[in-house]
């Protein structure tokens, strides 16, 4: 039974967290120490003081969205209570890092978000950071689910409870190796030499190049070669390998903005660059440490990436 009138039974939380967290009822039952039975006990009653749904039954178990939106609510309660006890015993309670997770795209991580890891927050460890790798289209599902308390997106829209603060542009090239234009992209780059060349994306769920080459050639184009590397500075090192053609974040070439390309790369579409837009997501009413972690990702977005163009702006 809940608490109280209105009021969330605060084992029955732990309880649903630990489920998703595990990914199924019989891992979270012997974490807490109870029965099978009990912990199906204490959902059965969660749901219908909620009168909702909140976990899918299937292995792993997952979250319906009500219980995604549970979800987040617990943490945000228990990265608020970590909060809470900081300030009433500051350095005395023998508290560790504070746990949070963010969701970036790899691009950002491998260009102008590493400075990040020598702020105060992490060199002082105060944050037990966690950096979850998604495309930047793909990252709001994860501040959804409750998995971060912040991610980098290019929607400039917020949702309810959140604010989206404009973080800059990211610009791409698509660049070959010298040795690799000259062999398969001698007329530049065409549309047979896309269909016949192997490109290099992040993963499946990167639909950079997709867009890219849409708006190069006015069709989608589907069925072209493609390498798949999922690790940050991996599609940069495929294109200077000569093996694929890709595109790459500037910054990541040239980390102090200049716009010069090494002599070992050529870009083969200097007419089209991709300019993509980024925002920080993230909670409207944070804890304080999540609102210093917020507060340097923003200031380093807003130093290090091209400025948004007048009529984007911030959202919220």
């Amino acid at each position: 039974m809940t608490e109280s009138a209105g009021m969330l039974d605060r084992q029955q939380l732990h309880t649903f967290a630990t489920i998703v967290e595990e990914g199924s009822f019989e891992r979270a039952a012997a974490i807490l120490s109870l029965s099978r039975g009990a912990v199906s006990q204490r959902i059965k009653l969660l749901e219908e003081s909620v009168s909702s749904i909140l976990l899918v039954r299937q292995k792993p178990v997952v979250p319906t969205p009500a219980g995604e939106i549970l979800l987040g609510h617990i943490r945000a309660l228990r990265l608020l209570e970590d909060s809470t006890l900081r300030q009433i015993a500051p350095g005395g309670d023998g508290r560790g890092p504070v746990p949070l997770s963010i969701a970036v795209n790899p691009d950002s991580m491998a260009s102008w978000l590493a400075p990040l890891l020598r702020t105060p927050l992490l060199q002082h460890s105060r944050v037990a950071l966690e950096i979850i790798a998604e495309d930047q289209d793909h990252t709001l599902e994860r501040l959804a689910r409750g998995e971060a308390i912040g991610c980098i997106s290019t929607a400039s829209k917020a949702s309810t409870g959140f604010v989206a603060d404009a973080l800059g542009v990211m610009e791409y090239r698509c660049l070959a190796s010298t040795a690799l234009a000259g062999r398969a992209f001698p007329e530049g780059l065409t549309l047979q030499s896309a269909l016949e060349t192997p490109a290099v994306l992040f993963n499946r769920r990167d639909g950079l190049h997709d867009e890219f080459l849409q708006a190069r050639f006015g069709m989608r184009i589907d069925r072209y070669p493609r390498h798949y590397l999922p690790a940050p500075g991996a599609v940069l090192a495929a294109v200077r390998a000569g093996c694929a053609y890709g595109l790459v974040p500037m910054l990541q070439l040239n980390p102090e903005g200049a716009a010069a390309l090494p002599p070992d790369l050529v870009d083969l579409a200097p007419a089209h660059p991709v300019r993509v837009a980024l925002y920080w997501h993230h909670w409207q009413d944070e804890p304080p440490v999540a609102r210093e972690l917020s507060e340097a990702i923003v200031a380093l977005g807003r130093e290090r990436l091209a400025a948004m163009p007048a009529a984007v702006g911030n959202a919220a």
